[in-house]
């Protein structure tokens, strides 16, 4: 797998809306003593046309990593108790892509055992006379691109090229205020990324702004800050910018544009990396969705996934909700690229891999 250098739950500003539809009335959170509970179960069967001699699909893939396999992805339970004004959440569980989510957490293997069954948890405070102002401590997924962690909320069952080899997680502050009812921004201020244990004594910081509507919204982030091992020069630097549309409660779009840039300060090519995905849901009636999903992902320095390359794939989802917290999704993904980045059963490079997956997922409390 590549290292991911750049990709979430839900968090500020928000992803995507995960249904067009609006919630069902009677979605309520399961509550205990004042604590909301919320899960799911998560697992999938794949088929990989190639049959990788590894038995893993290529590093971009993230969550649904092994290959002709069936694999436990997720068992997540999630504890959260709204700021008024203090509040918290954590997210705990086990499963292959508690693993691949902490891949690169450069803390010991004793701590990162345990770090690596938490995927977030926090503390708010929210004050009363505020006007809305928030602060956040704690491990929180990141605010960058256009799809969540849970696979139940996601569009598409595999996550996107610009999820796998972006950010995922960081540990630190952030601040969030509405300006007004359409306008939140935010500050950030974090150990890096993918990292609860600094690399170095550098800090990273982020800018957060989501501009919300009924029909449309557009979320822009931007991180920076030095992310090298041991050493606080070469600075990273990270756009993201994610627009939605919702013009019909059946049919929602996304598209979601990367652009990064880190010096290298050995003398090797600078890292530069811009990609693009496009994608849209549609949902026929309450119990099935079909979301197609198409992206771009240029990478001009070996930064993110370890070769010069521009890599593609399409992805068509569908989505299955046979009763409330069950739902099933099958998926064909095609990736390719202009170098041969691919493995077949004989181990020898090739430039395409094509995929099937079958996703299920059990969940409860609100989505």
């Amino acid at each position: 797998m590549a290292a991911p250098a750049l990709a979430q739950t839900t968090t500020t500003p928000p992803a995507p809306p995960a249904d067009p539809a609006p919630p069902p009335a009677d979605d309520a959170p399961w509550s205990l003593g004042g604590i909301d509970f919320s899960g799911y179960v998560d697992a999938y069967a794949n088929v990989n046309f190639n049959n990788p001699q590894s038995g893993f699909q290529a590093g971009y893939r993230t969550f649904d990593s092994k290959a002709n396999s069936f694999s436990l992805n997720f068992a997540t339970l999630t504890m959260s108790h709204d700021a008024d004004p203090i509040g918290f959440r954590m997210d705990m569980g086990f499963g292959r892509g508690y693993e691949i989510f902490h891949l690169f957490e450069p803390l010991g293997a004793d701590q990162r055992n345990i770090v690596r069954n938490i995927m977030q948890a926090y503390v708010s405070v929210k004050p009363k006379n505020a006007g809305g102002l928030q602060f956040d401590f704690g491990k929180f997924v990141t605010s960058a691109g256009a799809e969540p962690t849970e696979s139940h909320l996601n569009w598409n069952y595999s996550r996107s090229l610009i999820y796998s080899l972006g950010p995922f997680y960081h540990f630190g502050a952030r601040i969030s205020k509405p300006v007004n009812d359409h306008w939140t921004t935010g500050f950030q201020i974090v150990n890096g990324w993918n990292n609860v244990d600094d690399n170095n004594t550098g800090k990273t910081f982020g800018f957060t702004n989501a501009f919300t509507s009924k029909k449309a919204s557009l979320f822009v982030n931007y991180y920076t800050g030095p992310e090298k091992t041991g050493t606080n020069e070469g600075y990273r630097h990270f756009l993201d910018s994610v627009v939605t549309l919702t013009p019909h409660d059946k049919a929602s779009f996304y598209l979601n544009y990367d652009y990064g840039y880190e010096k290298n300060i050995d003398g090797g090519p600078t890292g530069i990396v811009s990609a693009v995905a496009g994608a849209a849901k549609f949902q026929a009636n309450d119990w099935f969705a079909l979301s197609p999903r198409i992206e771009y992902f240029n990478d001009r320095g070996i930064w993110t996934s370890g070769t010069v390359q521009k890599i593609k794939e399409f992805t068509l989802t569908a989505e299955f909700k046979h009763k409330k917290g069950l739902m099933t999704k099958l998926e064909y993904r095609h990736d390719w690229s202009n170098e041969a980045v691919f493995m077949d059963s004989k181990g020898m490079p090739k430039k395409s891999e094509d995929t099937l997956v079958l996703g299920i997922i059990a969940y409860f409390g609100p989505k």
